[in-house]
């Protein structure tokens, strides 16, 4: 184990998180995994074998209990890590106003603090591998934000300003740190969420796991900033660079779906996303 290349990886128990993983054991490294699901923590340490990986319930969002578990970590792996992948993440889809505020705060915990807590614990073991990564998982809505999930994409983009930042900054340190940015995924968060933005039935969910799973493994080796998962997001990065005014446009028309319009039905006073200047009377609700 001594010889192994070591990765702590967020959110490790289903999902992206998951998959990568799964990925970096074949090929040969030791995963430190950490989650807040205890039954699915101990189902995938079973499956990948105990020589390969160590694993420890983790709250990203309680700095205290994150410091607990990379000391954890670096007694595991022999006081290595050569990747942190801060892969933890939670959303909430629907309209802004109609989720409550403690989930919003909740995503901006786990989301982007919960990043911030595991960079601040993990320098110590980071600084001491040479060419060590820090990826981010980010996502497509960090490109421009995304209606019915705004906060998770206000997040996304907070990761990616992070990202570009400590990729300069760290640099002398030997560090590098990148992001992986991706479309809707099959993945729990997404398919098992009693509401789902209309830009996933518009876009569709066209990636697996481990799709996104192989990327991280690009990302441990190379020195992109950015690494982008599949073709649409490379199509729409591209749309972005060579029509950024269009961003807005293009983000209105994956948003409005059938279900605005069955709302616009029932409320004449909206047209075609706009209230009548006669017939607002203050109400909040979206066009």
């Amino acid at each position: 184990m001594s010889e192994m290349k070591s990765a702590f990886i967020t959110g490790a128990a289903s999902g992206i998180g998951r998959a990568t993983a799964c990925l970096f054991a074949e090929k040969g490294w030791f995963v430190g995994l950490f989650d807040a699901n205890e039954q699915l923590l101990r189902s995938l340490e079973a499956e990948i074998g105990t020589e390969r990986c160590c694993s420890r319930l983790m709250d990203v969002t309680d700095p205290a209990d994150v410091r607990r578990a990379v000391a954890f970590f670096s007694e595991m792996a022999g006081g290595r890590m050569d990747v942190l992948f801060n892969c933890a993440g939670i959303l909430n889809m629907g309209h802004h106003h109609r989720i409550p505020l403690e989930a919003h705060q909740r995503i901006v915990d786990v989301n982007f603090s919960g990043i911030l807590n595991c960079i601040h614990a993990s320098m110590d073991l980071l600084r001491t591998r040479p060419g060590s990564r820090i990826i981010n998982m980010s996502s497509a809505s960090a490109v421009y934000g995304t209606p019915e999930l705004a906060v998770y994409s206000a997040t996304k983009c907070a990761v990616r300003g992070l990202t570009e930042a400590l990729n300069i900054e760290f640099e002398p340190l030997g560090i590098i740190v990148c992001d992986v940015m991706a479309p809707y995924v099959r993945t729990p968060m997404i398919t098992d969420s009693a509401v789902k933005a209309s830009s996933v039935d518009r876009l569709g969910i066209r990636l697996q796991p481990e799709d996104v799973a192989r990327v991280v493994w690009k990302a441990a080796h190379g020195k992109k900033v950015h690494w982008r998962v599949g073709l649409l997001l490379t199509g729409v990065m591209l749309l972005s660079w060579a029509a950024p005014f269009g961003k807005r446009s293009v983000m209105k028309l994956l948003a409005f779906s059938g279900k605005q319009e069955a709302y616009l039905e029932k409320h004449p006073h909206y047209r075609r996303g706009r209230i009548s200047r006669k017939e607002n009377h203050g109400n909040t609700e979206p066009g």
